[in-house]
């Protein structure tokens, strides 16, 4: 325990107060709320998103389990950069996938196409992109950089 808080205490040597306290408090909620959402449904339907990826199931696990997990980690603010860290390495994970499938940065906007676009399974929706991966890739990293904030459980442990 003592290693995790000198690690912590040199990554963020003062926490961020006021009005940007209260932004990196709001930002962190939203990012930890959308992760869990994002994870429910790869949790629940793990061997469908495990063969679709063409990933090992217990490497599906364990990234879905960090979606939700550190998620509510950094509702809380508790043990930040490793919540952040945690979710980050399955982002980049999915960020080079789709490098590697070519997809576009931005997919076309649906209503540009025509008709709807319909995936492999005649699912309606955006066409894939990289663009909700980057997004959370850079918002994860701001975190990790940011640090939690004064509004937080490690600055609370650490202050």
């Amino acid at each position: 325990m003592d290693t995790i808080i000198t690690a912590l205490s040199a990554l963020y040597p003062a926490f961020i107060e006021g009005t940007q306290g209260y932004m990196l408090l709001a930002f962190r909620a939203v990012v930890g709320f959308l992760f869990i959402l994002h994870g429910l449904p790869k949790i629940q339907n793990l061997q469908t998103w495990s063969k679709a990826l063409g990933a090992p199931l217990p490497l599906c696990f364990l990234s879905a389990g960090f979606m939700i997990l550190g998620g509510a980690l950094l509702i809380l603010g508790l043990l930040t950069p490793f919540a952040s860290l945690s979710i980050l390495v399955s982002m980049i994970y999915a960020l080079v996938l789709e490098v590697i499938d070519g997809l576009p940065i931005v997919a076309p906007d649906p209503y540009e196409l025509g008709e709807f676009y319909a995936g492999p399974n005649g699912d309606k929706g955006e066409p894939p992109s990289m663009e909700k991966a980057l997004i959370f890739t850079m918002m994860l990293t701001l975190i990790i950089l940011f640090g939690p904030g004064a509004y937080s459980i490690d600055a609370l442990l650490l202050s």
